[in-house]
């Protein structure tokens, strides 16, 4: 499966964007996806994901009542809807995609067999 994450932009603190991961070729109803994002410096971090099976949602404390995922299946295509931005939250955002996750591993990067290329989110002050 070929992921494509868009939607990121340069934006003020208190402000929302919304990032789309898109696929193409294979439908990611049959995959568990997840979005991880890297600020300059740090490690990969964990953001939030959503599962294959019966859609369960999980997010990191940093996000967690800011941020939502979703699914839409018709349009082949998972979103992150993300509010009350702060500079915090810069990074570059990931989307992933693995077809076999268990629940334990969902905020494991390395358990996640496909990546598109991020997309960058900049947060000003």
């Amino acid at each position: 499966v070929q992921l494509q994450a868009s939607g990121g932009g340069l934006v003020q603190a208190g402000d929302s964007l919304r990032l789309s991961c898109a696929s193409s070729g294979r439908s990611l109803r049959d995959y568990s996806v997840g979005w991880f994002r890297q600020a300059p410096g740090k490690e990969r971090e964990f953001v939030a994901a959503i599962k294959r099976a019966g859609g369960a949602t999980y997010y990191a404390d940093s996000v967690k009542g800011r941020f939502t995922i979703s699914k839409d299946n018709a349009k082949n295509t998972v979103y992150v809807q993300m509010n009350s931005l702060s500079p915090d939250d810069t990074a570059t955002y990931y989307c992933a995609a693995d077809k076999s996750l268990i629940t334990s591993s969902i905020r494991n990067a390395d358990a996640y067999d496909y990546w598109g290329k991020g997309t960058l989110v900049t947060v000003s002050s």
